[in-house]
């Protein structure tokens, strides 16, 4: 059986052990040309340099009249392998690092004359170098001269002359200590590149793994990274997806079970009651009308809840649009309250509404007041054995806060951040049955999120809650 082996040349750890690799070339690459290429020229400058310093300083001798003028040349001529010369009234005084070879001297005197005349030429500068071959091909010798008595008559030249030995057989011996450096380098970076690249791609490739596991629907899985910054913020910030996703399967595991139950509830009711209207009470009027308003109540209530579930859906997608105008809030909220008479009337609540006299704000009409009407249904459903529902409006700086409290129960402060929640059920006892569609204030929610209100709950337990809303004084 052949088995195919495959390598993802794009991957990380490829990269990475490329650009290692890659940056150990381009630096070996540097070394080499610069030892080859530049040595020659590179050695030349530094020993002109090396030369011309060495002038200037017998030349500040030489002004300062010192008396160990001579003994500074020779040494300077035995400690670098110069030959020094100095030429006045006609005369050389001659200093060798090696007295017993005085063979290239007569090739030095030679140049004298030539040496002058190039600093003659030059009546700018009272230094001049020039290069000239000795006997062998190749073979050079640096000539440096420069003034160091101007007089006429008398004047005083200092020579400098510096074999400048043979750098071909220097770069011979650096080519073959560069190839087993290259070699030694090479392997060394492909080493700590394999390394290296494996180290920075491993807790990457883990994330992934545990990154397809999530996406499979395990939201259980954890994202661990000890080591780069980087990748411990992206394990981080995976493992918060993970938690928040996790949270968002449950609200929809949730969502689902309590919409099938709510549908299902009054589905029961509308084809027991029909099949009621079939059998028993369809040739009796009274009875027929009882069961026929029972399945319209019920009917009622399916069309409700799908309304509510297609209003979270478009806010939720940031699909809503809002139609703002300038209106009075406290118009709207008293033509809200009046539309709830009927639990005055008939279950005796007690609905107080405070305010002052004019609340104008630019807002949806509708949307608050679906707002309004949300927060009240939720105020009657909680509010306590007396049965009071308080509505208030008061200006804060440049806002007004509607508020709408009872003296319900209240809310556990751990089931605070959670009420907000669709289809969140909080442990407090209701006043009466509820028959909403458990949306009320998840679309509470997404309106004042639409409008970039502010909003937010208080309650204390046995005390009641309050609900409350802002929004901005129109202009």
């Amino acid at each position: 059986m052949n088995s195919k082996i495959s390598f993802d040349f794009k991957s990380i750890r490829f990269r990475l052990w490329l650009y290692f690799l890659s940056v150990a070339l381009v630096i070996l690459a540097l070394i080499w040309f610069l030892q080859i290429f530049f040595l020659n020229n590179y050695y030349e400058r530094m020993k002109i340099n090396d030369v011309t310093r060495m002038a200037d300083s017998v030349y500040q001798s030489y002004q300062r009249q010192d008396e160990n003028l001579t003994d500074n040349i020779q040494q300077y001529s035995i400690l670098n392998d110069y030959y020094f010369m100095m030429e006045y009234g006609g005369k050389v005084l001659l200093f060798s690092p090696d007295q017993e070879n005085a063979k290239p001297v007569y090739t030095y005197q030679a140049m004298l004359p030539k040496l002058r005349e190039a600093i003659a030429e030059d009546p700018d500068n009272d230094s001049v170098s020039l290069k000239f071959t000795i006997g062998r091909e190749n073979y050079y010798t640096l000539a440096y001269a420069k003034m160091l008595d101007p007089t006429e008559g008398s004047e005083v030249y200092l020579y400098i002359f510096s074999p400048l030995y043979p750098v071909s057989s220097t770069v011979d011996i650096l080519q073959h200590q560069l190839i087993l450096i290259t070699i030694a380098a090479l392997a060394i970076a492909f080493i700590l590149a394999f390394l290296y690249s494996r180290r920075i791609s491993r807790p990457v490739k883990a994330m992934t793994e545990s990154a397809r596991k999530l996406g499979a629907g395990n939201y259980n899985v954890s994202f661990t990274a000890n080591s780069y910054s980087e990748i411990n913020e992206l394990a981080d910030t995976l493992n918060t997806a993970a938690y928040e996703m996790g949270q968002a399967d449950n609200r929809q595991k949730d969502l689902i079970a309590n919409v099938s139950h709510d549908l299902k509830t009054p589905l029961t009711l509308i084809k027991s009651y029909a099949e009621m209207i079939r059998d028993l009470s369809g040739d009796n009027p009274e009875k027929r009308n009882a069961h026929l308003q029972v399945i319209l109540d019920e009917s009622d209530r399916m069309a409700n809840l799908v309304s509510d579930m297609a209003t979270i859906s478009l806010m939720s997608r940031h699909e809503a649009s809002l139609n703002l105008t300038d209106f009075d809030l406290v118009p709207l909220t008293a033509e809200i309250l009046a539309s709830y008479d009927i639990y005055v009337i008939q279950q005796g609540y007690d609905f107080r509404f405070t305010s002052p006299k004019e609340c104008i704000v630019n807002a949806d009409r509708d949307r608050i007041a679906q707002v309004i009407s949300n927060l009240l249904s939720n105020a009657i459903k909680y509010c306590g054995e007396d049965k009071v529902v308080i509505v208030n409006i008061k200006r804060v700086g440049k806002k007004f806060r509607l508020e709408v409290s009872d003296h319900g129960p209240g809310i556990k402060q751990e089931e605070l951040p959670h009420v907000w929640d669709r289809y969140y059920k909080t442990s407090s006892n209701y006043v009466r049955a509820t028959t909403g569609s458990g949306l009320g204030l998840s679309i509470v929610k997404e309106i004042l999120t639409l409008h970039k209100a502010g909003y937010g709950v208080t309650s204390k337990e046995g005390k009641g809650t309050a609900f409350w809303f802002e929004l901005e004084k129109a202009v």
